[in-house]
Order: C-alpha cells, then structure tokens, then sequence
C-alpha cells in the first residue's frame, strides 16, 4: 500500500510538471496513445494498474466510459470494479475533455478515500484532460489497449444493462441528474449472481466496512 502510494504521488508531481510545459518532452511513467482524432499525451497504461484493481482486491477502483444518444449527447458511466457499484454522470454541457473532467471530479469527490483509487478508460478524446483531473481529484486514470472493450468488461456490460433505459439513438438531452441517479439506484439494487446474489448497494457497503 506504501509503495502504491509513493507511486500515486510521483505520477501526480509528473502530471504538475506536465501541465506547466505545455508539452510532453519526458515520460518516465506513461505513454502517448493516438485515438484517430488526436494524442491522450502522458498517460498510464492499464498494465501499471495496481494487481489489487486487476484481481478485484479491494473497492474503489473504477471502469469509465461515455454512453452516446441521438445528435452525440453523452452521459458518463463509472463502474466499481470489486461491487459493480454504477454512478451515471449528466453531461448537459457536451463531452468535451474540459466538462468531461470537471463533471466527473465533481462526481468522484463525493465519495469517501478508499473508494478513490483509480479510474480506467478506453481511449476517448473525452479524457484528453486527464493530468488535471488527477492533479485535482488525486485519483489516477489508466487507458486500455486500443480496440479492446473487454479490458472495462464491468462497465461494458453496465452499459449494455443501460441501453435498457437508454435504447441507441435516444434522446438523452431531457435526461437530469435526478433521472440517472434514479436509474443507478434501480440497477444498483439489482442482485447479482457474480456477487452472490447481493446486490451491487449491499456489496460496496461491506466492503467499504471491511476496508474502514
């Protein structure tokens, strides 16, 4: 735990130096990955995640990503990993990198320490601002191989449960805050068979007990 620790802290002190260049001129700790529109520069790779996110140790590591409807109006999606415990964020302002990261530091703030461990992400342009977000929120933001959705497989198949309420090519506009928590408590108190039949509220709660 010390050691990931230490490890946080370099990453964020490399991020600050990061945002003051302006430019990426050393990555002794991550590096750049195209997405077809663009660089995400200075970036962690999913294989630096900590073995405690990998093998679903302990809560408060996350799988994130953007759910499209009609005219390209997203929302955002975080998944815990060990309780599949799903937070939905309202993006009335777009999905650019900027309202992408100040909507989920704003989101992710809430909750209490141990359950701000990590986020994992795909390689959307959204997440272009991640070196802030992780200055701000200290939490670190890891980035999976390319074309490989199976790397977030939580938050893949919490979407698919999402297309439900939200089909393809809805309007996701009229869509509030109050509305997705709505939704997220809905499937939040769905039992799970991979959790033992509990359901994703009840699992967080003891683990967050257990890690106390």
């Amino acid at each position: 735990r010390l050691k990931q620790a230490t490890d946080t802290v370099l990453y964020l002190q490399e991020l600050t130096r990061h945002l003051r260049r302006g430019h990426v001129t050393r990555r002794p700790l991550g590096h750049s990955i195209a997405n077809g529109q663009g660089q995400l520069r200075g970036t962690l790779h999913i294989s630096q995640r900590p073995a405690e996110a990998d093998d679903r140790a302990v809560p408060g590591h996350w799988e994130g990503d953007l759910l499209f409807g009609k005219q390209m109006k997203a929302i955002a999606t975080l998944v815990e990993r060990k309780t599949r415990f799903v937070m939905l964020i309202a993006l009335p302002e777009g999905h650019s990198a900027d309202v992408v990261a100040n909507a989920l530091a704003a989101k992710i703030v809430e909750l209490p320490e141990q359950l701000r461990r990590s986020i994992t992400w795909d390689q959307g342009k959204e997440m272009a601002a991640h070196a802030r977000f992780s200055i701000e929120t200290g939490v670190p933001v890891y980035f999976c191989d390319p074309r490989s959705p199976w790397q977030r497989g939580s938050n893949e198949n919490t979407n698919g449960l999402l297309r439900q309420y939200f089909p393809k090519r809805s309007d996701l506009a009229p869509i509030t805050q109050d509305d997705l928590d709505a939704v997220a408590a809905e499937l939040n108190g769905r039992p799970r068979q991979t959790l033992g039949w509990k359901t994703p509220s009840q699992a967080l709660d003891e683990a967050v007990a257990m890690t106390a």
